[in-house]
């Protein structure tokens, strides 16, 4: 037995315990190694006339013994000779696939040094202005063509995967011996490596009837804390190449075990039971073409739907698609989705957003949160780059700024795409702001207001006026010259809100009044304190700021006149209102609660039902009218004397107001008598 090279304990060790995290992605490992060795063998054909190998040809296999207890990925690709299967896997994180690109890498680069440039010049003049040579078969611009092509191929094809040299040590976190059988194109003799991973490694001669590399797992025994034989099965094995390996360019096929049901005898009864038969096919698992590198011309809006509803497990298509094939400093593909409904755990803790990210068509995480910012946490869909930097184990990334690059990039999209759905078919916006808005309202109530000028022109809100839903900007637009503020009004139902008093009152100055239903919407309008340098301001506020000069005048004098009687009904009141004032904004109400003060009832309210907020109150005002019959009552009974009356007639006012305002009351029994002495 050889040992490895380095320090094989401790290293070894290392590899299989700490570096990988999740286990199942050994298959995703050791086919991506096999995804590599073709793609040598692919390069090697366009550079080497001698290697004669054609796509088509190329592939992977995967198979299980079940009572051997061995899974084996098989792939008919570059091979390894014994020196480099002594080198590639005696010596532990040595990477030839990473040797590889950067010898090709080195040669391009020399090719190019070499090559001077007027020839390429000559070259594109030839293939743009010789039409005679385009024309010709072996022609100069035939061979600048055919240049060009191969060298777009090699450019594909060297985006090799496995640049670590790590992840074929990953097969030992299930198996206790891993032995690998491999023959050299264009060599006789086959060589086979075998190690338990834990001292050394034999190696020595073996047969195989053409190049390629098999990898043969023996898992290890079941034990109470892992279940090894769950990956001795078609169903996991299918599983796992669909999850990670889908997008892997070449075929990967496993012999499949199928039914069918046997023809019925010509003599049986009407009692005969249908018999089946098992028998074997190959099957192809993954799909190879990732639809996501495909032009977006070239692909249907069903064939979009259907991926969506198949890899992202929706029973419906989405609203909306759109891709981004960004080339730059950092290369990348994606492609999103806005789905039709939300998901029913959307806004519970337990939620998790994030893109699909893969590198190389391989997937490296299922859900990667920072490509999505919270307030579009409802967009699905997949990135893929192959310029992201991973970490050892390729289950996360090393460089954030790579992933905060492209969010800020995929953020913009999103908005764009939401703008122009918004502009071109309204309908379909508002199911979507229905389903998702509140995820953009907390973006923007999270943010203290720091991305309202990003996400305000995507709210939408009830108009009061309008009767039905409208923009922050159609507000505005809709709103007459003098007006100085957006009114809004906030409570838990649109029909109760519109028959609130102080909400005729701002519509009856023909001001439009935005109806929030939404237990976000107070603390959002709140953050965001204006749109277009316009307030907002809740009608349920103490000063609205409408009265002309005229009531402000007529409610002072009036206001001085009934001192006394505000200041006893205060008293009476304690410490439930801070003061008891007159109010113009009532209209066929006798009495209404206001707020003053940055905690408005809406939040009061919204702050009640959770678990830590019944604390926080509001500063309440009860507003009285004095026009209607009930403040007369109220005089006659102060100037009478009747303090009891007085008391009677203030409690019944003030929890009346708190219903209106969609507030409890805190004791309903008392409330009950008072009204019952009321009718006495």
């Amino acid at each position: 037995m050889k040992k490895f090279k380095t320090e094989s304990k401790r290293l070894l060790n290392l590899m299989i315990n700490s570096i990988y995290t999740n286990r199942e992605i050994f298959l995703r490992e050791l086919i991506s190694n096999a995804s590599d060795a073709l793609d040598k063998l692919y390069i090697a054909s366009l550079t080497n006339r001698n290697v004669k190998v054609s796509r088509d040809e190329l592939g992977i296999g995967l198979a299980f013994d079940a009572e051997a207890r061995t899974i084996t990925v098989s792939d008919n690709g570059i091979g390894m000779s014994r020196d480099s299967l002594d080198k590639n896997l005696g010596t532990i994180a040595h990477s030839g696939s990473l040797e590889f690109k950067v010898e090709q890498e080195e040669a391009d680069k020399g090719s190019k040094a070499a090559e001077p440039a007027e020839d390429t010049e000559k070259a594109d003049e030839s293939a743009q202005d010789t039409p005679e040579n385009s024309a010709e078969p072996g022609g100069e611009a035939e061979a600048a063509t055919e240049a060009k092509a191969t060298d777009e191929r090699k450019g594909e094809a060297i985006d090799l995967i496995g640049q670590f040299g790590v992840g074929f040590y990953s097969g030992f976190m299930v198996a206790s011996e891993v032995r690998v059988i491999s023959r050299a194109y264009e060599e006789e003799q086959a060589w086979m490596w075998k190690s338990n991973g834990i001292d050394g490694y034999d190696l020595k001669e073996a047969s195989r009837p053409e190049h390629g590399t098999d990898v043969i797992l023996t898992l290890k025994p079941d034990s109470d804390e892992e279940d090894f034989s769950l990956f001795l099965s078609e169903a996991e094995l299918s599983y796992l190449v669909k999850k990670y390996s889908n997008y892997v360019r070449y075929p990967i096929r496993m012999e499949v075990t199928r039914r069918r049901e046997l023809p019925k005898p010509a003599d049986a009864g009407e009692d005969y039971t249908p018999e089946y038969e098992s028998y074997q096919e190959t099957e192809t698992l993954n799909s190879m073409t990732p639809i996501w590198k495909r032009r977006k011309s070239e692909v249907s809006e069903e064939e979009y739907a259907e991926f969506y509803k198949s890899d992202f497990h929706d029973h419906a298509a989405p609203v909306a698609t759109f891709t981004i094939n960004a080339e730059g400093a950092l290369n990348y593909d994606a492609l999103l989705f806005i789905p039709s409904h939300a998901p029913f755990d959307l806004y519970s803790k337990d939620f998790e957003k994030g893109l699909a990210l893969y590198s190389s068509n391989v997937m490296i995480m299922e859900k990667c949160p920072d490509l999505l910012p919270d307030h579009f946490n409802f967009v699905r869909g997949v990135v893929d780059s192959a310029d992201l930097d991973l970490n050892i184990s390729r289950e996360t990334l090393q460089k954030n700024n790579q992933l905060r690059a492209m969010a800020r990039r995929i953020e913009k999209k999103i908005i764009s795409e939401l703008s122009t759905l918004m502009a071109k078919d309204r309908e379909t916006y508002e199911g979507v702001f229905e389903c998702f808005g509140r995820s953009m309202k907390y973006g923007i109530y999270t943010s203290y207001g720091a991305l309202k000028d990003t996400l305000a022109p995507l709210l939408l809100y009830y108009s009061a006026k309008e009767e039905k839903m409208v923009s922050l900007q159609e507000y505005l637009d809709a709103a007459p010259s003098e007006q100085e503020a957006v009114y809004y009004a906030a409570g838990e139902d649109e029909a109760l809100l519109a028959r609130m008093p102080m909400v005729k009152s701002v519509l009856a100055r023909g001001f439009d009044v935005l109806l929030c239903v939404q237990d976000v919407d107070d603390f959002c309008l709140g953050v965001m304190g204006s749109y277009e340098e316009k307030p907002f301001k809740n009608v349920a506020g103490a000063d609205l700021g409408l009265e002309s000069e005229e009531e402000k005048q007529e409610t002072e004098k009036k206001s001085q006149e009934y001192q006394e009687l505000f200041k006893a009904m205060q008293e009476l009141l304690d410490t439930k209102v801070s003061k008891v004032r007159l109010s113009t904004r009532l209209a066929d109400m006798p009495a209404g609660i206001s707020a003053e003060g940055p905690v408005s009832l809406e939040m009061e309210r919204v702050l009640a039902a959770m678990p830590d907020g019944g604390g926080i109150k509001s500063e309440r005002v009860l507003e009285l009218n004095a026009e209607h019959p009930a403040f007369a009552k109220l005089v006659e009974a102060r100037e009478g004397g009747d303090d009891g009356r007085l008391a009677l007639l203030t409690n019944i006012l003030y929890n009346q107001a708190l219903l209106v305002e969609g507030l409890p009351v805190t004791d309903p029994v008392d409330f009950a008598q008072a009204i019952g002495q009321l009718l006495i």
